[in-house]
């Protein structure tokens, strides 16, 4: 896994995230909503610093990331 830079996107941090989650043996689609609901950074691990990564992303831009990507899978864009 990638250490955090400054050039990280939402989706590269999303993915990390995702994959330190699963690691573990969480459920990373819950954990990621608990988190964004919540903002209590306890649902994301801490392993491979994935807490501490996540920490560093505000909760609007990761949703931002979560609805562009819905979009654009779905062909919803203009």
């Amino acid at each position: 896994m990638l250490p955090y830079d400054e050039s990280m996107s939402a989706e590269d941090v999303i993915k990390y995230v995702y994959a330190a989650l699963k690691a573990k043996g969480h459920d990373p689609i819950m954990q990621i909503v608990g988190y964004l609901i919540s903002g209590d950074p306890t649902y994301i691990t801490s392993y491979n610093n994935a807490r501490s990564l996540v920490s560093r992303v505000e909760r609007d831009e990761l949703l931002e990331e979560f609805v562009r990507f819905y979009v654009a899978k779905n062909h919803l864009e203009d």
